[in-house]
């Protein structure tokens, strides 16, 4: 079952699309780099300011640009259309018609949604490795506090800045999905999942909300920034980590609840 959804899911037109969005923005920024490198009297700060040191700093630059806001639009897309998806077509029922079990339904949704998710996140990361080396060479990373990593440590350290964005993702594609099992709407579903990550953004920035900002869910988004810090920090990711695990909890169990209870009528 897993392998006849993840073959379906894959070969529709928007998976395609939405992939090859994250792919052509790595490749746009690079060029665009190329092109119009930041000069020292630029208003570019943070990764970007440093970019065109080293072909391994774009991917830098691009994962931070991207993971809040576009990479969150994709996986809400592909988690909320897993349930609601079938509602609109009208195949759900005939799903469980045939011996699948409500549970199993789920968890094959979930699975192919957050392994779409995992993908989109690499993909952002490996197409900006590719052109950003192709424009600008294997070199050491320059960092933004003007640090100096090895090629090799550069890449260990990408490595895990991806998996910790795409584990940073887990709020959203849960909150999708969950949306999913209560509305037939598809577009209802993602929309909340996008609108979940914007109310964050939104209410991390308000300086008053500082006590509390550590609940919302794209506080440490960009912790992973900390792997290029010398010594290594890793406490802020530490608890991004764990600042998921309720919102998966929450959501993913109220999902479970909500749909093995549902009547399905389309």
């Amino acid at each position: 079952m897993i392998r006849v959804e993840f073959t379906k899911q894959v070969r529709r037109a928007r998976t395609y699309i939405a992939l090859g969005v994250l792919a052509l923005i790595p490749i746009i920024m690079t060029v665009a780099l190329k092109l119009n490198p930041p000069s020292p009297s630029s208003n570019e700060r943070g990764y970007f300011a440093v970019a065109t040191h080293s072909g391994i700093n774009v991917p830098l630059a691009a994962l931070t640009a991207t993971s809040a806001f576009l990479l969150v639009i994709v996986v809400s897309l592909f988690a909320g259309e897993t349930i609601s998806g079938e509602a609109t077509w009208g195949t759900l029922r005939y799903l469980l018609v045939r011996p699948v079990s409500r549970p199993r339904l789920l968890a094959t949704k979930l699975l192919v949604a957050a392994t779409l998710s995992i993908v989109a996140t690499v993909v952002i990361s490996v197409v900006a490795l590719v052109a950003g080396v192709i424009a600008f060479g294997w070199n050491p990373v320059l960092t933004p506090s003007f640090q100096i990593v090895s090629q090799g440590s550069a890449v260990a350290k990408l490595a895990l800045g991806t998996a910790y964005v795409a584990w940073s993702m887990g709020a959203f594609v849960s909150f999708a999905f969950l949306l999913s099992t209560l509305t037939d709407s598809a577009f209802a579903a993602v929309a909340g999942g996008v609108g979940l990550g914007i109310v964050s953004q939104i209410l991390n920035n308000i300086s008053a909300l500082d006590f509390m900002s550590f609940v919302f869910p794209t506080h440490y988004i960009d912790a992973w920034h900390g792997l290029f810090f010398q010594p290594t920090r890793t406490g802020d990711m530490v608890n991004g980590v764990l600042l998921e695990l309720p919102y998966l909890a929450v959501f993913l169990g109220l999902a479970w609840w909500n749909f093995l209870r549902k009547d399905v009528l389309s």
